[in-house]
């Protein structure tokens, strides 16, 4: 029997519950961040009351329980993706922080001067950026060069949103040294062929990054059919805290890369004259770790684990196809990213009217959404555009709230032409 009751959902995100300018709180911002059920609070609080400890340090009673709840939280983790073991999970505070690991430790194994990353018109800035400035540093490239083309290596994709495989298959020929793409774009909602890509990548040898960030609350995520070598996510977009998450690797891939940080718990044995580092994942995590977050991150997992994940994704997929019938008949509607396989969000621009404005008086009628290039210039520049109005859904949404959705943009479309 399904347990899949949009009614009790919604009662276990309290926020969701309240009045904004007067009018019920429509949250369609998800994409950036998820909304947190009470279990999930209340695990983060119930540490705090009663585990509150430094971890891995401590012989007394209450380290030794908050270090077996933390490494609990691994296992939960790791199996939720299906890693081979819990030591391949490094927790992070997110998608941002992985990505840097991996642009640091990874291109410093694998990437020499003159080497090449492969990355898509897609990404993020956070799957962009660290590749871009990593590629500057290790090729003595100048700030204010504009040409740095030569060696980040950019997967095309057509009007439509979807990446062009027989350019990646170019690429791949370049022998570039790693390839670092999205699971699902943040902007144009596409899902991509990541298995397909990953294989193709693989026959050349190449390992492959993937960002998970949208694609943790809304796909079941199995890293060993993928075969990916790395993927990395953020606990916020997945409803747990913020300032949680992860980086899965293979371990053969782990055990190679050199610490990304140094400090405490990252070591094994110190003196002035040499310092050695500690086991994986321990090597990659120095400091302090965020213990109630991670302790929250896992009571998300299960949280998502209590339901049927098919049923849920066909919810969420019902909910897109809704929306986006119903916004077709706003006149000027265009809307940016038109892929076959989309998953989570629509992003679409109103002829003549800027994203912000309209973004601005939607919220008055108590909607939230994203507007601006969400952390993706690139894809803005590419579509000839200043940003999109995005709209995005999670399990707690609804066809009504589409409704109001819809009847806000049309009124505040008719109030801006």
């Amino acid at each position: 029997m399904s347990n899949f009751n949009i009614n009790d959902i919604r009662k276990q995100f309290p926020v969701l519950d309240q009045q904004v300018y007067g009018k019920p709180l429509v949250y369609f911002d998800n994409a950036a961040t998820t909304q947190k059920p009470l279990c999930v609070i209340e695990r983060e609080r119930d540490y705090y009351l009663h585990e509150n400890c430094n971890i891995h340090r401590g012989v007394h009673y209450l380290s030794q329980m908050a270090t077996e709840a933390y490494e609990n939280a691994r296992k939960t983790v790791a199996q939720f993706i299906n890693a081979r073991q819990a030591q391949e999970i490094v927790f992070t505070r997110g998608t941002t922080e992985s990505l840097n690991l991996l642009a640091t430790s990874l291109g410093q194994l694998l990437v020499n001067e003159g080497d090449k990353v492969v990355v898509s018109a897609m990404e993020h800035h956070s799957n962009m950026v660290p590749w871009q400035q990593f590629l500057d540093r290790i090729n003595r490239i100048e700030a204010d060069r504009i040409n740095r083309m030569d060696n980040l290596l950019v997967i095309r994709m057509d009007k439509n949103g979807v990446l062009d495989l027989n350019h990646y298959e170019e690429l791949l020929k370049q022998r570039p040294k790693i390839v670092s793409i999205a699971h699902i774009s943040n902007t144009l909602g596409t899902v991509n062929p990541i298995k397909e890509m990953i294989a193709m990548a693989h026959k050349y040898n190449i390992p492959v990054v993937i960002d998970g960030a949208q694609s943790m609350a809304h796909q079941v995520i199995d890293v060993q059919d993928l075969d990916c070598d790395f993927y990395v996510f953020s606990g916020h977009k997945m409803y747990a805290p913020m300032g949680i998450g992860g980086l899965y690797g293979k371990m053969e891939w782990l055990e190679k890369m050199p610490p990304y940080q140094f400090g405490g718990e990252m070591v094994d044995t110190v003196s002035f004259e040499k310092t050695t580092f500690n086991k994986v994942p321990f090597k990659f995590e120095a400091g302090t770790p965020n213990v109630g977050a991670a302790l929250g991150l896992e009571t998300a997992v299960k949280f998502i684990q209590s339901f049927d994940r098919q049923e849920v994704e066909a919810y969420e997929d019902e909910l897109l196809r809704y929306a986006t019938e119903k916004l077709s008949s706003i006149e000027g509607m265009h809307f940016i990213g038109q892929a076959p396989k989309r998953n989570g969000l629509i992003s679409f621009v109103i002829d003549g009217i800027h994203p912000y404005d309209l973004g601005t008086i939607i919220d008055k009628m108590g909607v939230a959404v994203r507007t601006g290039h969400h952390c993706a210039e690139p894809v803005m520049t590419f579509f000839g555009i200043p940003g999109t109005v995005r709209a995005s859904f999670a399990m707690y949404n609804t066809k009504e709230e589409i409704d109001i959705f819809v009847k806000a943009v049309n009124r505040a479309a008719t109030m801006l032409r």
